[in-house]
């Protein structure tokens, strides 16, 4: 039986070569890991977490909460993994990466089906193929995709540092969710008074940078949901206290009053040993990551296990290369997966390696192409990185505005959400319900 290529083992590569082998399909997987890795990738594992150990919100009436409920009825292989290796982080679906990691590899490398082929790929193979080689796509091939297909952007990506828990300071920090939400001891906080925060603040813009290679700096595209702390603190005094940095929802015990400004530190593993800076994504240097943070009295004597990086991050101009279904408009055969499509976010790129091996094995098969209805978050982003009215194509998250409007809007936020989540989860079971009863698809 033909096979199809899969080339990259990260998010969208792995949820690719799962869908393709479930449906009988044989796969190649080709993964340059361990001979040779990107800037940011450290393991030797496949479904590698770089920037974040966090998958966002995961109550379903949020749009990124709606999005994995939507991966959960199409049978997603990562969230599986996601749920085994889970974190306490109050509302939003955090893992141990390390755990996380190990059960998608071992998932994949125990599939008869797939073939695993190790070695940097530098052009793309004949037959059909997904590339789901990342934002971090290699140079050489990256040149051989964008000389085929053009339409190459690039946005810059950062990661947070990570902290040892027993370096930090218990005296100065407090567990807390905000709202009370989670069991109380899925975020740790690092308070600051106004006088605190102010010399963290000038020491913050005033830091020594680190610098940016592979990329032109004189013009650099920073991505909203990984900008550099260091970055955004620039755009104004109060810009990140009312951003990461926010208290709303938290009470300082010490004080009994909601703190200036709170830094929150996120279970990095399961064991809590490490801890995340949630939000601090930083391109400072290290020594001036060590100084900087370090005015924040919790992280006084901090103990960095990993120091926040900056990378270039590469992605297609979408619309002009990719139809919905994910393949090229240039060569039906090749199909795309994850952030070189220009989705934003790991669920996102696993939802879109899912679509992509779902397309790619119908080929094999004779199946149409599945295109979800565009009253679900995974439909509406499909249809978003082809639609070629959309002028200066960047990155897109799960989010309620590209979904159609609702007939009754509710007013609370809330109510909205679980309305449009009610609506997608309808519309979805009763779609993939009607193609499992037609031939044509898969």
């Amino acid at each position: 039986m033909m096979c199809v290529n899969v080339i990259g083992a990260g998010l969208a590569g792995c949820e690719a070569a799962y869908q393709i082998a479930k449906r009988g399909v044989r796969v190649k997987l080709f993964e340059m890991k361990p001979e040779k890795k990107s800037p940011a990738h450290k393991t030797d594992g496949f479904a590698e977490l770089v920037c974040s150990n966090s998958f966002k919100a995961d109550r379903v009436n949020s749009a990124a909460g709606l999005l994995k409920e939507e991966m959960r009825h199409l049978d997603s292989l990562l969230l599986r993994a996601a749920d085994k290796s889970r974190v306490a982080a109050g509302g939003a679906l955090a893992v141990d990466r390390d755990i996380f990691s190990s059960i998608v590899t071992d998932e994949i490398k125990n599939n008869e089906l797939i073939e695993i082929i190790g070695g940097e790929v530098t052009e793309i193979p004949d037959g059909i193929t997904v590339i789901a080689t990342g934002p971090l796509t290699s140079d050489r091939f990256a040149e051989n995709i964008y000389s085929r297909f053009g339409g190459a952007l690039s946005f810059f990506d950062a990661a947070a540092p990570i902290v040892t828990f027993e370096s930090i300071d218990m005296e100065k920090a407090f567990f807390e969710s905000r709202y009370g939400k989670g069991d109380g001891t899925d975020y740790l906080n690092c308070p600051m008074n106004k006088e605190e925060y102010e010399i963290f603040y000038d020491a913050l813009v005033n830091a020594e940078r680190a610098p940016v290679h592979s990329f032109d700096v004189r013009d650099p595209k920073v991505y909203e949901g990984c900008m550099p702390i260091e970055v955004m603190a620039q755009r104004g005094k109060d810009t990140i206290r009312f951003g990461p940095m926010k208290p709303v929802g938290l009470t300082d015990p010490r004080t009994n009053h909601r703190p200036w400004a709170v830094l929150q530190l996120r279970k990095e593993n399961s064991e809590g040993t490490m801890l995340n800076l949630v939000g601090f994504q930083t391109n400072l240097k290290f020594p001036e990551q060590k100084r900087v943070f370090g005015l924040i009295p919790a992280l006084k004597n901090a103990e960095f296990v990993r120091y926040g990086v900056m990378h270039r991050n590469t992605f297609l101009n979408s619309p002009e290369v990719l139809n919905s279904d994910f393949s090229a408009k240039a060569d039906r055969n090749v199909f795309f997966a994850g952030q070189i499509t220009g989705v934003e976010g790991y669920m996102e790129s696993a939802s879109s390696g899912i679509m992509a091996g779902i397309n790619a094995a119908g080929r094999v098969l004779g199946y149409e192409s599945l295109l979800l209805p565009d009253t679900t978050v995974i439909g509406c982003l499909s249809r978003y990185i082809a639609d070629k009215s959309v002028k200066d194509f960047q990155p897109m998250g799960a989010n309620f505005g590209i979904m159609p409007e609702l007939e009754n809007r509710p007013r609370d936020k809330r109510e909205r959400g679980q309305a449009y989540a009610d609506r997608s989860l309808k519309d979805l079971d009763n779609y993939l319900e009607s193609v499992s009863q037609n031939e044509n698809y898969c």
